[in-house]
């Protein structure tokens, strides 16, 4: 049997790796697994910068709008939907793209996710619960209590990690980080994994300053109105639709807002490529270098 490639195409939000893809996908006969942890809901558009209809039409896409806002999801159950999806893609593909920028669902995908048990949906439902009664604060103070390794290197702006370290600490008496081994699983694919950036940041400032302003011409404001009243949803716990949602609430102006958005994006930006550099074997490109990365793609399939 051929032997399988995943090409995977990482970077940041804004430097336009939907497009490189899209070339990429085109140029191997092969389809695209998005990674993007909002792209996968289906209320979420404008906010979130999915493909247009057009980009959609050229090659085939998945996990794009395929949940909904009010779903539970995570990274493991994310692994093991790709993993179950690109068994049957390989029955007539030796290749297929996944590119996005939730370097979580990366890690999920090419190293695996701790084995972790399945949740009670009554302790989930409780902790949620604590979650809207107390804040993040309270999910904090219990995470401090439970598991303070954890709460040591966790990212305490984040509920949705915080939820999950409870979820399996109060399930299962034992502390959230005792689960976690970090051991890179085998994968029956090869991987290929690549990055986009550019050598001067200022013209990716640049280029995510002038997809804010696009995404507000498109209609920004009125998605996250019909949002608002699932604002306390984690799925949109977001940059782009949490500063709209202040602007509606009445706490900032709609210009503080689009300034907003635009430096936490930046910010979101930064942290995405600390992430990706940490990939041993990751190759970066520049966006515009399409031949040079298919011609590196030809050389490690072939």
């Amino acid at each position: 049997m051929a032997e399988k490639f995943l090409i995977v195409l990482a970077g940041p939000t804004g430097i336009g790796k939907t497009q490189v893809a899209i070339e990429l996908a085109l140029k191997l006969d092969t389809f695209i697994i998005s990674c993007d942890s909002r792209q996968i809901y289906k209320e979420l558009s404008i906010g979130t910068a999915v493909p247009s209809p057009v980009q959609l039409s050229r090659v085939k896409h998945y996990f794009i709008h395929n949940k909904s806002i009010l779903d539970y999801y995570n990274a493991s159950m994310y692994e093991n939907e790709v993993l179950e999806l690109l068994k049957e893609i390989y029955k007539s593909k030796d290749t297929i793209v996944m590119t996005g920028g939730t370097g979580l669902y990366i890690d999920a995908v090419c190293f695996g996710i701790d084995d972790l048990p399945t949740v009670d949906p009554d302790v989930r439902e409780s902790l949620l619960k604590k979650y809207c009664s107390e804040g993040i604060e309270g999910l904090r103070i219990q995470l401090k209590t439970t598991d303070p390794d954890y709460y040591a290197k966790a990212d305490l702006k984040n509920p949705k990690r915080i939820l999950k370290a409870l979820e399996i600490s109060v399930m299962t008496g034992k502390p959230y980080s005792k689960f976690l081994t970090h051991s890179a699983k085998e994968r029956p694919f090869s991987i290929v994994m690549m990055g986009l950036n550019m050598d001067d940041r200022k013209n990716l400032y640049e280029q995510i300053n002038m997809r804010v302003d696009r995404m507000i011409e498109a209609g920004l404001v009125d998605e996250a109105k019909g949002l608002i009243g699932y604002k306390n949803l984690n799925s949109l716990n977001t940059v782009g639709y949490k500063e709209i949602f202040r602007f509606l609430d009445g706490e900032i102006t709609l210009e503080e807002a689009i300034d907003l958005i635009k430096r936490n994006t930046r910010k979101y930006a930064r942290r995405q490529l600390t992430w990706f550099r940490k990939y041993k074997d990751i190759r970066w490109f520049e966006p515009g270098e399409l031949e040079l990365i298919y011609d590196y793609v030809t050389e490690k399939i072939l």
